[in-house]
């Protein structure tokens, strides 16, 4: 595990049973651990402190259960990031621990790399970073039109300019199939990373223009100016939403170290 010295970082798991896809996702088998203990466990490998935000007893006492660490949440949040924000206040309260950075670690991806968090965590050795992000550049022909895989542009700072479920930018004078030929496009990797400040000023925001567009609350962030890092992973994460996901999971697992 990395050393960062400066800053003390949460690893915060958001997990909710209710799921119109998925009832109790969090607590799916895969192998012989629940999808959230193998989160966890992950999670723990780049980060010493991490807790499962919660509003559900089941979740809260199978964490406990394995050993891990969580805390119960109102279940009226509209987003993980709120749900993180309370976690964070609930934490800090209950143990009298400070948290500078909070990393907002999804909780149906168990296979997620610590490499990943490390690179969120590595964008905060610069000072002025507010919130941290991943994406990952795509490769030469591969599909951009899939609305539920947003992109992102950024500027030459590597600092995101805006969030879409659309292709961008359009590339005026090529054909669509040639676009990834022609510029660099980028996926955004849905982990994120807030100093505690910014993210408690985040949540106090209403829903955006933007945001209610594009359906992407990170939108919300930038259009009232908070700047978004983002560090590239050669990684896209598995993120299970269905239980046909699961299924498909559970194959990959004989290859997971």
């Amino acid at each position: 595990m990395k050393e960062y010295k400066q800053y003390q970082f949460a690893g915060i798991i958001p997990a909710r049973y209710s799921s119109s896809r998925f009832p109790g996702k969090p607590l799916a088998m895969i192998g012989n651990k629940p999808m959230i203990q193998m989160v966890y466990e992950q999670a723990s490998k780049s980060i010493d402190l991490v807790y499962v935000a919660t509003d559900d007893n089941r979740i809260y006492n199978k964490v406990l259960e394995f050993g891990g660490k969580a805390v119960m949440t109102s279940p009226d949040h509209q987003s993980g990031t709120d749900r993180i924000a309370e976690a964070v206040k609930h934490i800090i309260k209950e143990t009298g621990t400070t948290i500078d950075i909070a990393v907002n670690i999804q909780g149906d991806e168990p296979f997620i790399k610590p490499e990943q968090i490390d690179l969120l965590k590595d964008c905060f050795s610069d000072d002025s970073v507010e919130i941290a992000t991943l994406i990952r550049k795509v490769q030469k022909g591969e599909d951009i039109n899939n609305p539920n895989q947003p992109k992102v542009i950024i500027n030459y700072n590597g600092d995101a300019i805006y969030f879409s479920r659309a292709p961008i930018p359009h590339f005026r004078d090529a054909k669509m199939k040639d676009w990834t030929e022609k510029h660099s496009y980028y996926k955004h990797i849905g982990l994120y990373a807030y100093r505690t400040q910014t993210l408690n000023m985040i949540t106090l925001l209403p829903r955006s223009p933007l945001e209610i567009a594009e359906s992407l609350e990170q939108n919300r962030w930038i259009e009232n100016g908070f700047r978004i890092r983002t560090a590239t992973t050669l990684w896209e994460n598995i993120g299970i939403d269905t239980p046909e996901d699961l299924e498909k999971a559970k194959l990959l697992l004989k290859h997971f170290n």
